[in-house]
């Protein structure tokens, strides 16, 4: 059978040959670096001890330094699973989600006309750079010249010129290619009226568009006269080129994020030109369309996590926008993007000229993930008076956090949206004290009086709550940190809780800071004392609540140390985040304090108390609260004498039970 052109190039690009090899073999992690999609393993064709079977996912290759295997996908599948070609391909196909096209007949028909097509975009690449150098081009190469480009450089970019009479089409029929072909590959086109075809591409710089394997497959033109209503003009849909699936200057791109170099998504030719003249080799841009699926999927084949670099105006930022909403329903762990938004007025060729190649990097360093920009959208320029227009904030950023599919990704996008929902609301004047100021937009930082008028009251009743609270986070941390460096072993386990995890004591930041530069290190007490010396880990191991924790009298039960593990994590996060739900309370108030908040910290206070029912501490401390969960004594009467001043301050009484 045979397939149509372009469906096994389109099969590989959709497949990342890492996930098909990854079935079949265990990749060696010291010695594969997976970011840059090198990728080791011992050969699943021969036997061995030593890896030295290598994957190349960026360029969808596999070589084996001892049998001599190699191949790309298919082969590896059709090797593995013992199938035939077409067998190997309908397995790849179903993982990708690409249907097996019908019988065509007139494939190979096709393939050829292709070809044909290759070789006359090859003559048009070639005669188009000669006109750069003839006198009807002295405009555009002053243009050029004016946009710092040296003719070293635009013989690198093969930057051409098409002149407004005598184009491509006469140049090509002269020397015996038919008409149709040149048709055929967007250089010319029909008229409507049924007259002779004509050059597409007239009075324009030409700027060469290759695929990734480097093959000519269409143009970018950038038209001479100012007044033309379409500044730039690409090659229209061809059998070569597909637009929503191309990436200006995708092959050398490529290559030099496989090297280490940050994937840059700019807007233009000449934004991508100035970039990697700049020495931002691996930058690419869309193809005169916003950002699509399959162009999302292209950038992450060759980078996990790809910047955005986008002009800083109103167009810029809608584009930017736009990006989000396409990318949101295709993440997956480890692939996002990032944004680095330009100064006002200025694209990235202004800034490299203005400011140099260092401000521009300063900018890449500086970019943001997506999750702020998506928060931006929603919130800048906006104003929160009132809980409906709070209410509708919610309900937007609920919408498109909905849209992502994978369940941990969401869940850590609905993180940081409430983070970032109650930092900003923490300084908001609440409607009813807002006066002639109502309208007013919310601007962050400044002080709230009536905040003032109620913060050292209800603040000195958190001191007291928080109090006992922070000596045994204090503790737990102590107790946390301890184990883990006595059994590293664990510290996979709980990569998650340990990366949230905040240490309040600076000893304790600097052990918790050490121990994640070393994360996957067996050797844990060594290199954390060689980072911080001897006395900080004296001061940990010293304490009596240590000494006595189940991990260090008994070194050897890792069970029991992961167990310990376990309970330490799960009270110190219900603590804190019972401190945290009173605080989000306290800010969210907007009217009167009713069964909503009362149920809010009514539920924290349970939370609180099932993290802490394993405590080994005098049961006549504690008693039961209204909703009957257990506190202890001085917390309860400070949550109670909390509410009470929340209630007085809010001109409320406290639901009675």
């Amino acid at each position: 059978m045979s397939l149509p052109p372009g469906f096994l190039d389109e099969l590989r690009t959709r497949l990342s040959l890492g996930q098909v090899v990854g079935r079949k073999v265990m990749w060696d992690q010291r010695k594969s670096n997976q970011g840059k999609g090198d990728l080791w393993a011992s050969c699943p064709f021969h036997q061995e001890k030593s890896a030295s079977f290598h994957v190349d996912d960026r360029k969808g290759f596999y070589y084996c330094f001892g049998c001599h295997a190699k191949g790309d996908a298919i082969s590896f599948v059709r090797e593995t699973e013992n199938v035939d070609f077409m067998e190997a391909v309908k397995i790849l196909a179903a993982e990708a989600g690409m249907p097996i096209p019908e019988r065509d007949p007139q494939a190979q028909q096709k393939a050829d006309h292709r070809t044909q097509l290759i070789d006359v975009m090859e003559q048009a690449v070639q005669w188009h750079r000669l006109q750069l150098q003839t006198g009807g081009a002295a405009e555009a190469r002053d243009y050029l010249a004016r946009r710092g480009l040296s003719p070293e450089a635009q013989t690198r970019w093969e930057i051409g010129f098409a002149p407004t009479n005598g184009g491509v089409l006469s140049h090509l029929t002269g020397k015996g290619v038919a008409q149709k072909l040149v048709v055929d590959a967007g250089l010319a086109a029909e008229s409507d009226r049924g007259g002779a075809p004509y050059d597409r591409f007239r009075g324009r710089i030409m700027f060469p568009i290759r695929d990734a394997r480097g093959r000519a497959i269409g143009f970018g033109g950038r038209a001479m006269d100012p007044n033309h209503p379409a500044k730039y003009y690409n090659s229209p849909e061809t059998a070569l080129f597909d637009k929503g699936r191309s990436l200006f200057n995708h092959g050398p791109a490529r290559e030099a994020a496989g090297k280490g170099k940050p994937l840059i998504v700019a807007e233009g030719y000449m934004d991508v030109i100035a970039l990697a003249e700049a020495g931002f080799t691996a930058t690419v841009a869309p193809l005169g369309t916003a950002i699509t699926e399959d162009q999302l999927r292209l950038l992450w084949r060759v980078a996990d996590e790809p910047i955005i670099a986008l002009d800083g105006d109103t167009a810029g930022l809608r584009a930017a926008m736009r990006v989000i909403d396409i990318a949101l329903p295709l993440l997956e762990a480890g692939k996002s993007l990032r944004f680095a938004l330009m100064p006002e007025g200025l694209d990235p060729d202004d800034l490299i000229k203005a400011q140099g190649a260092g401000a521009m990097q300063k900018l890449l360093d500086a970019a943001i993930p997506m999750v702020q920009l998506l928060w931006r959208r929603e919130t800048e320029g906006k104003v929160f008076d009132s809980p409906e227009r709070r209410a509708a904030l919610d309900k937007a950023l609920r919408e498109k956090i909905k849209l992502i599919a994978d369940p941990s990704i969401r869940n850590h996008y609905g993180e940081a949206i409430k983070d970032l929902r109650w930092a900003l609301f923490k300084g908001a004047k609440p409607a009813a004290r807002r006066g002639a100021e109502a309208h007013r937009r919310w601007t962050p930082g400044k002080q709230d009086p009536w905040k003032r008028e109620i913060a050292p009251v209800a603040g000195s009743k958190m001191s007291a709550l928080g109090a006992g609270a922070m000596d045994e986070d204090h503790m737990r941390e102590a107790v946390i940190l301890a184990t883990l460096i006595t059994v590293p072993a664990l510290a996979s386990e709980f990569e998650t809780a340990i990366e949230q995890m905040e240490c309040h004591d600076p000893t304790y930041r600097d052990i918790h800071a050490s121990l994640l530069r070393h994360f996957g290190t067996m050797a844990l007490h060594d290199a954390i004392r060689g980072d911080l010396g001897e006395m900080p880990l004296e001061k940990l191991f010293g304490q009596s609540h240590v000494a006595i924790s189940p991990a260090l009298r008994r070194p050897g039960e890792t069970e029991i140390a992961r167990l310990c593990l376990a309970e330490e994590f799960a009270k110190l996060t219900a603590r804190r985040g019972h401190a945290r739900e009173i605080e989000d309370a306290v800010e969210d108030l907007s009217g009167v304090a009713d069964e909503g908040l009362t149920w809010r910290l009514a539920q924290a206070s349970a939370a609180l108390d099932r993290a802490g029912r394993g405590d080994n501490e005098d049961r006549a401390e504690y008693e039961l609260g209204d909703n009957g969960a257990r506190m202890k004594k001085d917390e309860l009467s400070a949550f109670d004498q909390l509410l009470s001043q929340i209630d007085f301050a809010k001109g409320a009484r406290r639901p009675k039970s």
